[in-house]
């Protein structure tokens, strides 16, 4: 009685779960009520500055009267941040923006109001951005749980009628119409058609679905009606699962520090350290003012963020969207990358690789007779039969007799010649053929093909690799420093070492679930730095859990929300670009970060002794700030080539 208990509260959580789970726990590190504030902090010091440019050079206010909005911003907007400042100096969080807290702090003092509203604008904006590229992290969620439908079409006796997915019972019989998301898992019990399983199990193929075949939540159902029985309850079904994979790798994403937090660590104690020094060598307050002055970390401020700004451009252009900014600060530093199989460094689609013919029988005219029947049928490799016969050049006669019974195959007649494609249990069963007479069949799909009733041939699909696939991964470790490759996928062993055999990856893991993906990924971040490629519904609790998490292409909704980047274009070259991009900008952004820091130790140490004063410091660091600007400008420019393999 208590086990029952617990397991029906459980599924009264997980119901809760699914129908309102984009309103849990915020992501980690993202507070409820900031980004508010903080977007408010940022419009009081742009109204601020607005209106004091306004007074002081339209209506020719005087300096005092002109003063008065930009001292209400430095106290509405800068007091929260300064205090925020405080309690992480507290915690001992040492970052550039405790260095910009200590400069609103002496702005006010110095009574330089415009640059300390400036900061409080640079600060506020930066964390706004920072929030915002974390927190989109719970649009997934939302995303997840708009995708899958929140009615089912309950069947009883001829009726049909809506009901609440949660009031689904095991044994229910449901419809799923054409082009429809499937409710629960299932077994089909009535009607003949295909699902698009791809996103959930990473299968590249569309299933052929007939009586007794199971279904799974979440797949998308293909031109023709079924009736399937509900084995499942909609919050155990398999996209319940994965949404329970994907709040768990949400709640537990790693944080990456950024690079000027960690430049900032550093600088920070130095800058703070020489003004006191300064001011206890010389007895003079007025010393320890002039140091903070120029010690202004504008270059982490500023400099680096437009570096990055200028290269989310760029990449932009280069048909890459880049949604966290931090992706670009760390993607270099990465050493393990992980693939996904099917979409990624595969095409998605099923080809056909390999021609086993009988004895007697001739290849070509083999494959023109099975082509022209698979032309009038939706199987999900007719497509690539057909494909085949088109780049042989091949002329399709016209067919009669046509029928595809469920699980039976397809049967024809082409020129008086009958012709059977069937799998290899109904071949030998119906048809008689000895299992002898048979090839082996290491890997990848098969159909088996009778003439006249006699074995003809084995065809062998395999999802085929992109033609860059090769060269891609063999260049990974010499060009871009990756010390471990692994191939990581929903498809069977088979498929799996087949692709890795051909494209150069030794380390693979077959047939693992959403949540097998996570633990591996999250192992393997342990270790180092992770980098996840993928592009299903299947890959996005990994990608979130990953280092960083690239989606490959824009076929799903959920998976370009769940990742730091998306590639639109399913072109490994792009992928390619990126690394570049990210390369490009890292190395610009530290250019012009610590050549900006080393200029201001330098000016420190004027300051320090006594050669510069607060106002002639704040100068000498505007020109600093220009020459960091200026160099971060770069990286919005295209070079002359982003590809090395």
């Amino acid at each position: 009685m208590g086990l029952k208990k617990e397991t029906l509260c459980r599924r009264i959580e997980d119901k809760k779960n699914v129908r309102h789970i984009s309103s849990q726990t915020p992501p980690h590190g993202v507070q409820k009520g900031r980004i508010p504030i903080e977007n408010a902090i940022a419009v009081i010091a742009i109204a601020g500055i607005a209106v004091h440019l306004v007074l002081r050079f339209l209506l020719k206010s005087s300096q005092l009267t002109s003063e008065i909005p930009l001292f209400a911003a430095l106290v509405l907007g800068g007091a929260p941040l300064v205090y925020g400042l405080c309690v992480k100096a507290f915690r001992k969080e040492f970052g550039s923006d405790l260095l910009a807290g200590i400069s609103i702090v002496v702005s006010v003092i110095l009574g330089e109001y415009l640059a300390g509203t400036l900061v409080v604008l640079m600060l506020s904006g930066g964390n706004v951005l920072e929030a915002y590229a974390v927190r989109s992290a719970s649009s997934v969620l939302e995303a997840l749980a708009k995708r899958m439908p929140s009615v089912a079409h309950r069947r009883h006796d001829s009726a049909i009628t809506d009901v609440p997915l949660d009031e689904v019972r095991i044994g229910d019989t449901l419809t799923v119409y054409p082009h429809e998301i499937c409710p629960v898992d299932g077994v089909v019990i009535d009607g003949e058609g295909i699902m698009d399983e791809s996103y959930l199990t990473g299968e590249p193929f569309e299933i052929s679905k007939t009586p007794g075949a199971r279904v799974l939540s979440g797949a998308i159902n293909g031109e023709t009606a079924l009736t399937i029985q509900a084995e499942k309850l909609a919050v155990d079904s398999r996209y319940a699962r994965i949404m329970a994979v994907m709040k768990t790798a949400q709640e537990n994403r790693p944080r990456i520090r950024r690079l000027g937090d960690q430049l900032g660590a550093y600088y920070t104690p130095i800058a703070v350290a020489m003004a006191l020094m300064a001011w206890a060598w010389s007895g003079e307050a007025v010393r320890f003012l002039a140091v903070l002055v120029i010690a202004t970390p504008c270059p982490l401020l500023i400099a680096i963020p437009v570096s990055i700004i200028g290269s989310i451009s760029l990449a932009a252009r280069r048909g890459i969207v880049v949604k966290d900014p931090s992706v670009l600060e760390q993607l270099d530093t990465c050493r393990t990358i992980i693939f996904d199989k099917t979409g990624t460094l595969t095409y998605g689609l099923p080809r056909l690789t390999r021609q086993v013919v009988a004895g007697g029988f001739d290849k070509t005219e083999v494959l023109q007779l099975v082509a022209s029947i698979e032309q009038y049928s939706k199987h999900p490799l007719a497509r690539a039969i057909l494909h085949a016969a088109r780049e042989a050049g091949l002329h399709l006669d016209h067919a009669t007799k046509i029928s595809e019974a469920p699980g039976g195959g397809l049967r024809g007649l082409v020129r008086g010649r009958s012709i059977r494609i069937t799998s290899r249990a109904t071949l030998i069963k119906e048809v008689g053929t000895s299992e002898a007479l048979l090839p082996e069949v290491v890997g990848g799909l098969t159909c088996e093909i009778a003439l006249d009733g006699v074995y003809a041939a084995t065809y062998v699909f395999h999802d085929a690799p992109r033609t860059e696939s090769k060269s891609f991964v063999q260049h990974l470790g010499r060009k871009h420093g990756f010390d471990k490759l692994m191939l990581v996928s929903g498809d069977r062993e088979s498929e799996v070492k087949y692709l890795a055999d051909l494209v150069g990856v030794e380390e693979i893991y077959a047939s693992q679930s959403p949540e097998e993906k996570v633990g591996l990924v999250r192992q393997a971040t342990r270790e180092a730095k992770t980098l996840f490629l993928g592009d299903g519904i299947n890959d996005a609790p990994a990608l979130m859990t990953a280092s960083i998490g690239i989606a490959f292409g824009h076929h799903s909704d959920i998976t370009t929300e769940s990742a730091g980047a998306v590639i639109m274009d399913t072109s490994l070259e792009k992928v390619d670009e990126f690394f570049h991009i990210a390369r490009r900008m890292r190395t610009i952004a530290l250019q012009s970060a610590i050549g900006g820091m080393a200029l201001s130790v330098i000016g420190m140490g004027f300051a320090a002794a006594g050669y510069l004063p607060p106002v002639a410091g704040a100068i000498c660091q505007e020109v600093i700030d220009l020459f960091a600007i200026l160099n971060a400008i770069r990286a919005a420019f295209e070079p002359r080539s982003l590809i090395d393999f």
